[in-house]
């Protein structure tokens, strides 16, 4: 009886916090190596990050498309499918949402907006899909073809930034500003925070509502647990990942649109600085919750706000903050295997 109350309840919620915990002490012992002090090294970066006005507005905007992303990722594992091409639904999601700020113009902003919000979702939705449909009907691996798609997506921008929406006499490849009508407003005046944040908020509410409390959410776990009892069920397998995979390019996407409408006012041929990978480790760091990846989200946001900031107050590299978040997922992953050690254990002793 222990070991199921150590299972059921004890895990889930220890996992995690060890797992930050153990890299941030692996960290602290590379921050050393470093010849740097740990204490002073992580008061500066959370201090940066969390507790001062600008600082914290930036974690807010790193956070946004790290949020938006991780849900992609999360829905798409509740139904058992990985979806490693957050990076490239980012890419796209940024390029329909340029499209409609460029070349829509004369309509205010009330509608502006959400048009291009929606053209963000669906040109992910659409990246996202593809790999679903190979999955569902062809039988593909989606790990291999959402991964390859990532590279599709990065080169598709690359080539319209440097050749037909290069912005004119640009110095470098980048497109010309979007619609003012098409800008998220600013909520924190004088920062970098932008509306993109409530709206990726907004999304965990609604995610949660559908996963938790809706039937779809009831099928798309039964279709992550077990497939061949879902489709005896009558559940349609091959629709459900169709969906999620297209609701997760769609979550990716918003994350693209909120970067170009909230941020950057432009396209850019680096869109993302790596942030459909770092939502990979976020919702496995999760376990699962949408609470737990909001939490998790501010965490990482919070490393890459205050990065440069310890950098230049204690003398630590960048380099630390990706070592940091390299050592979370490796601690994680090492938890998952414990656990599901305890749990065959567990099982075995019933």
């Amino acid at each position: 009886m222990k070991n199921h109350w150590i299972q059921f309840i004890q895990l889930p919620i220890l996992s995690p916090l060890i797992a930050i915990a153990s890299a941030l002490l692996v960290g602290a012992i590379l921050i050393l190596i470093a010849g740097a002090n740990p204490i002073t090294a992580y008061t500066a970066l959370f201090q940066e990050s969390l507790t001062t006005y600008f600082g914290f507005g930036n974690t807010l905007t790193k956070m946004t498309p790290l949020l938006f992303t991780s849900l992609g990722v999360l829905v798409a594992l509740r139904a058992g499918q990985f979806n490693i091409g957050g990076e490239g639904q980012i890419y796209l999601g940024a390029l329909g949402s340029t499209l409609i700020g460029l070349y829509v113009q004369g309509i205010p902003a009330v509608i502006h907006i959400p048009l291009a919000l929606l053209a963000g979702f669906l040109f992910g939705a659409v990246w996202g899909w593809i790999p679903g449909y190979l999955k569902a009907v062809r039988g593909i691996n989606e790990v291999i073809t959402t991964l390859l798609l990532n590279y599709i997506a990065v080169n598709l921008v690359s080539y319209l930034v440097q050749n037909p929406l290069k912005a004119p006499g640009a110095p470098s490849p980048y497109s010309p500003l979007i619609a003012k009508e098409a800008h998220l407003p600013i909520i924190l005046p004088q920062s970098l925070a932008h509306a993109g944040i409530i709206l990726a908020l907004i999304a965990a509410g609604v995610l949660w509502m559908l996963l938790v409390r809706s039937p779809l959410g009831y099928q798309i776990a039964a279709v992550g647990f077990n497939p061949t009892a879902a489709h005896y069920a009558r559940i349609s397998v091959k629709n459900t990942i169709m969906l999620v995979m297209g609701l997760a390019g769609g979550l990716a996407g918003l994350a693209g649109a909120s970067e170009v409408m909230g941020l950057k006012y432009r396209l850019f041929e680096q869109v993302s600085s790596g942030y459909g990978f770092d939502a990979v480790a976020i919702a496995f760091l999760s376990r699962g919750s949408i609470g737990s990846v909001v939490l998790t989200s501010l965490f990482f946001a919070a490393l890459r706000s205050g990065a440069n900031v310890m950098q230049r107050s204690a003398g630590v590299p960048v380099t630390i903050i990706n070592a940091i978040q390299g050592l979370t997922v490796l601690f994680i992953a090492i938890s998952l295997a414990v656990e599901r050690r305890i749990k065959t254990q567990s099982n075995a002793e019933v």
